[in-house]
């Protein structure tokens, strides 16, 4: 989908559509309601906290502002940005609506996440851009929305494709498109090389796709061990065997928080606890939409000087009820330091069984927990 959030935020203010708009950040500001029907927006110069960009139009990335990028530090590059808090019970419902959508075309569906999805379309005997082009249609008319589709003999190349002509692109590779149309790309462009990576390679005089195939297989399994060597070798070629998964479970399903300023355990303890208790509970939300219940609970801390620490409380019965959750994460509080103040705080849930499975108990109150 194509800069997914921020679509759907321009579908309920399409007075935005054309300009640099943010999406992040949570204490950003609801657009104020004024006369005649008219609403004022955020802007980012006037943000100050600690969040992140979630996502943001194309006019803002033209202007250096991605998701990722803290919004103190976007701020200094598009100050006129609008920024608009996130809304996630929006993008969930859009996310199924055009899935749906595209499982009425082609029923071979692998999810990767809220906004992306890889599909085998081998089965299906129509023209290939034709049937691209089907698709995007029925995406537009459930939801509104544009999204961008790369056609390729596997996974790796259609990833690729997907990004070369956003938003609202087709690309259709084949394997004889590699030497023109992937080679000169960055090789950061390869799903999997991620910014450590591509310095290193950078380092060793490797800077493009094609740099990467033109290098001895050998080369690369002295500076970056077998696996990982072939690896390179393989995707710099454009080679990439893995299948479409239609079903897979989930190892764990997670919800953290971090803050706009740091929170210290005791003089902070009504603010922890009741951000503590709604991630527990957001976790639960998660667990039961998802039909998991859980069997080991867990909490990651990020203190002050970026250093985390985390623990984990495997449960005799399983779990999915959010005060269940909470009191098992309280208990793996008790075994951390809370000396020091807080940045991040995050719980967990992990043993993913059916919820079927689950065979829950009452709880008692939290209130002997630190926060």
């Amino acid at each position: 989908m194509d800069a997914f959030f921020a679509s759907v935020e321009l579908l309920r203010y399409p007075e935005l559509r054309g300009q640099a708009v943010v999406v992040g950040g949570r204490s950003a500001h609801q657009p104020l309601e004024q006369p005649g029907g008219t609403r004022r927006f955020a802007r980012l110069r006037d943000y100050a906290g600690r969040g992140v960009i979630t996502t943001s139009t194309y006019e803002a990335r033209a202007l250096g502002v991605f998701s990722g990028m803290g919004l103190m530090k976007s701020a200094r590059l598009a100050p006129q940005a609008i920024l608009l808090p996130a809304n996630f019970d929006a993008y969930r419902k859009y996310s199924r609506m055009f899935k749906a959508a595209v499982a009425g075309i082609a029923a071979k569906i692998e999810d990767r996440g809220i906004d992306e999805i890889y599909l085998d379309l081998s089965d299906i005997a129509e023209d290939t851009e034709a049937l691209a082009r089907r698709i995007k249609e029925a995406v537009f008319n459930a939801t509104g929305l544009t999204c961008s589709i790369g056609v390729s003999p596997n996974k790796l190349l259609a990833k690729i494709g997907s990004d070369l002509q956003k938003p609202d692109g087709i690309t259709i590779l084949g394997l004889d498109d590699i030497p023109a149309r992937i080679w000169p790309l960055p090789a950061k462009k390869i799903n999997g090389i991620g910014p450590k990576s591509s310095e290193k390679l950078a380092r060793l005089g490797i800077v493009s796709i094609g740099d990467l195939a033109a290098v001895p297989v050998a080369f690369l399994v002295k500076h970056f061990g077998r696996s990982t060597g072939v690896w390179l070798h393989q995707v710099a070629n454009g080679i990439d065997e893995r299948r479409i998964v239609t079903e897979s479970e989930p190892k764990s399903i997670s919800r953290e928080s971090t803050f706009e300023r740091d929170l210290h355990a005791r003089q902070d303890r009504a603010e922890l606890s009741e951000i503590f208790t709604a991630l527990c509970m957001r976790l639960a939300d998660d667990l039961k939409r998802k039909g998991y219940a859980s069997q080991t609970i867990g909490i990651k801390l990020r203190y002050a000087d970026f250093r985390a620490v985390t623990r984990d409380l495997t449960v005799p019965v399983r779990v999915s009820d959010g005060v269940q959750i909470r009191r098992a994460a309280g208990e793996c509080l008790k075994r951390v330091p809370l000396t020091q103040k807080i940045r991040l705080l995050g719980v967990r849930a992990s043993g993913l069984v059916p919820a079927a499975d689950e065979q829950s108990t009452a709880v008692g109150s939290q209130s002997e927990f630190p926060f």
